[in-house]
């Protein structure tokens, strides 16, 4: 029998979501099916997730990167990645995923008060199983089972800030009448509700009660009677809270989230979002503290700390600018309910190196190991379409030809070997071996920027062309570079016209120190810190200093902290403007050097000097060059202006999940796209670029079956 000939896939992009359609494709069960070739950029895989080993073995990230309890699919990729990679466990250090990802329940915000900045930290409890694990028949969470897991939460917050009474006052045996017929529940809920007021811890726990049950029946159960129950439990609460709000910054914050539960779910009913065929995309059309507001959430609860790091954690700032806070509230809510109620494990899982080290480096091993190929140092340059008048009457338009600039090659035509060996963990460089490369010390003098939007330098260029080089064409670069790249696309389809112009995106930057002091020694007292709605714009830190066992110092750092935040910066029109990335880099060195001089004191009270200026000298120099002990001193730590096109962070704003164009759609005979830009799970995270990762798989081979992507719920 004559073998059948493999599918010919050219993947452009080396992300989470070009990366995962590539293992999706690659697997047995696909028995060889298609041939799969990675184009990528520069000399590492990543995307917005890559990073990179410096100076002392050290690793630099393009930003924050923590990973929640709920990325099932993110997980379930590299559970599978790493049992196929099988390293050995007497000379890994990290042969299992369980040594590469460690759970971390800590979580916390900062809040401005009377008496200056106030850390709110909270430990969430383990929850059964572990991301990635199957889910059971009906085991997976519906929005009304995030609406019960958010009533029990109430319940909980109440009894406990209300301890005193609770002892004497709390009900004996709490039941939900989650089975209880609706019109049997609706006399119950109208006797409690008979004097117009829940007076007593008793009968407001009692109503929460009710209320967890009205949830479950709807849309059986009277949907004015349902908004009056949850009126009652609000006015409960806030009454029985209100002597504690003004002079209690616990009891503050306790009735905060209530007030935002609360709000969700008084919105849920009134919206009908239970039954909505749409779900939580209903309301996307709303910025999700305006639809919060709608539903009756108080002022203060909206501008609360709670509802600052939801923003800040999403980089939801128009353009950069923190006075323009806009996150969909249907992603704004899905992407809460998810995190809080929906994680397993640990709320939050912290990877044990790099990125690039954990992720990008062991997906390459397996998918070389498949057989895919990897081409390195090829920057797309432009998307052909076949001419509309060559098209047939019913034919599918479809890509004909890719245009690539190689910007480098290597000395002896070889494959380029990307990986170094850092105490015997694969892991990126961050800067490309220029002793592979084909005039290399050339290229190293002249300071060539793979990565660099800017940098048009090339060696070659190449076109692909259609059934000779490729069948298909899978497009995983980010939203910010298609303007550049795919004009055909643009100028002859509307939606994608609409896309580019609505959807948006904004820069990013982040800092990396290294520290002598521990946390302590640094004057903060707390468990380990992942802090969000801090001072702009370095609204969030994580305490990430147990990397320090993964890299190379002579003198060990005692802490080591990364910063992140929105950073003001226009989308890139052109390349002519050279100097612009340097003028970015400047600006977060400038931004960073300012922080720690000034607003990092309500993190790190002892990192000051007597004259309120940070402690230069407590940073440790990776170069060993002797550096002063002053702001100087911050030229040897680690910081990054994420304004590449590539780079932008893409933002979930009002009303444009409807431009996001999915990796099911088949107008074009030959293409599909993938990308945490495309219509699915619509939040620029992990998760959703896996998801969508999958998705362009099935779109090809129909592989995974949608049912086996946890959480897609699209039509």
């Amino acid at each position: 029998m004559k073998a059948r000939t493999p599918i010919k896939i050219a993947i452009v992009g080396g992300g989470c979501a070009a990366l995962t359609t590539a293992f999706e494709l690659t697997r047995p069960e696909q028995r060889g099916r298609y041939e799969v070739t990675v184009y990528q950029m520069g000399w590492r895989l990543g995307g917005k997730g890559a990073s990179g080993r410096g100076a002392s073995g050290r690793i630099e990230e393009h930003g924050l990167h923590l990973w929640m309890g709920y990325y099932d699919n993110a997980f379930h990729l590299m559970r599978e990645c790493y049992r196929e990679m099988g390293r050995d466990p007497r000379v890994s250090p990290m042969a299992d995923w369980t040594d590469a990802f460690k759970p971390d329940p800590h979580v916390g915000v900062m809040d401005r008060g009377a008496r200056g900045w106030q850390r709110l930290m909270s430990e969430f409890p383990p929850s059964a199983g572990l991301p990635g694990d199957p889910y059971k028949p009906g085991e997976q969470f519906t929005l009304s089972g995030y609406l019960v897991r958010g009533i029990q939460l109430l319940y909980t917050l109440l009894v406990t800030s209300q301890s005193s009474a609770a002892a004497n006052e709390r009900p004996a045996n709490r039941k939900s009448r989650g089975h209880a017929k609706a019109e049997s529940l609706a006399i119950d809920v109208a006797s409690l509700l008979k004097y117009g007021q829940l007076a007593t811890l008793t009968a407001i726990l009692q109503g929460v009660t009710y209320l967890e049950s009205v949830i479950r029946v709807l849309p059986d159960f009277p949907k004015a009677l349902a908004l009056t129950l949850t009126e009652a439990v609000a006015t409960g609460a806030q009454r029985l809270l209100q002597p504690l709000l003004d002079g209690d910054d616990e009891s503050r914050c306790v009735w905060e989230i209530i007030d935002l539960v609360l709000a969700c779910i008084r919105g849920a009913i009134m919206f009908g979002l239970t039954t909505h065929p749409m779900g939580l995309d209903a309301i996307n059309e709303y910025d999700s503290r305006e639809w919060l507001r709608l539903c009756g959430a108080s002022e203060r609860s909206l501008n609360s700390a709670f509802m600052r790091g939801l923003y800040d954690l999403a980089f939801a700032y128009v353009d950069g600018d923190p006075q323009r806070p806009s996150l969909a509230a249907g992603q704004g809510i899905r992407g809460s309910l998810r995190m809080f109620f929906g994680y397993r494990g640990a709320l939050f899982w912290k990877m044990q190196a790099g990125m690039g080290d954990v992720v990008f480096a062991p997906l390459y091993e397996v998918l070389a190991r498949r057989g895919v190929k990897f081409r390195f140092f090829h920057r797309l340059e432009r998307v052909h379409l076949a001419d509309p008048r060559t098209l047939a009457p019913g034919e599918k338009p479809f890509v004909t030809r890719l245009d690539f600039d190689v910007q480098a090659t290597t000395r002896d035509g070889a494959e380029y070997q990307p990986l170094i060996d850092v105490k015997g963990l694969p892991c990126w460089p961050s800067l490309p071996d220029w002793k592979q490369l084909k005039s290399g010390e050339r290229m190293a003098a002249e300071s060539r920027q793979f990565e660099s939007f800017w940098d048009r330098r090339r060696e070659a260029a190449i076109t692909l062309e259609v059934a000779k080089d490729f069948d298909f064409v899978v497009l995983g670069v980010s939203l910010g570079v298609i303007p550049h790249v795919c004009s055909d696309f643009i100028a002859r389809d509307p939606r994608w016209r609409a896309m580019v112009e609505n959807v948006r995106t904004t820069a990013t930057q982040a800092f990396q120190v290294w520290l002598r002091d521990d946390l302590t020694g640094l004057g903060w007292d707390g468990p380990s810190g992942n802090v969000s709605a801090y001072a702009q714009p370095w609204a969030t830190w994580a305490n990430m200093s147990h990397l320090a066992s993964a890299e190379q110092w002579t003198e060990a750092p005692g802490s080591i902290a990364y910063f992140c935040g929105v950073l003001p910066w226009p989308e890139p029109k052109d390349t002519s403007d050279s100097r612009a990335p340097m003028r970015a880099y400047d600006l977060v060195r400038r931004n960073a050097i300012d922080f720690l001089n000034g607003d990092v004191a309500g993190l790190w009270p002892a990192a000051q000097r007597a004259d309120g200026s940070f402690r230069w000298h407590s940073l440790l120099d990776s170069q060993s060059s002797g550096a002063s002990a002053d702001e100087h001193r911050f030229d040897n730590q680690f910081w990054t202006a994420n304004v590449n096109p590539s780079d932008r962070y893409v933002l979930s704003l009002p009303g444009t999940s409807k431009y996001r164009i999915s990796p099911l759609d088949d107008t074009y005979d030959n293409l599909t796209i993938t990308g945490d830009w495309t219509d699915g799970y619509n939040f620029g995270c992990v998760e959703a670029a896996v998801m969508s990762g999958r998705l362009a798989a099935h779109a090809l081979s129909c592989f995974p079956p949608l049912e086996e992507i946890f959480g897609y719920d699209h039509p």
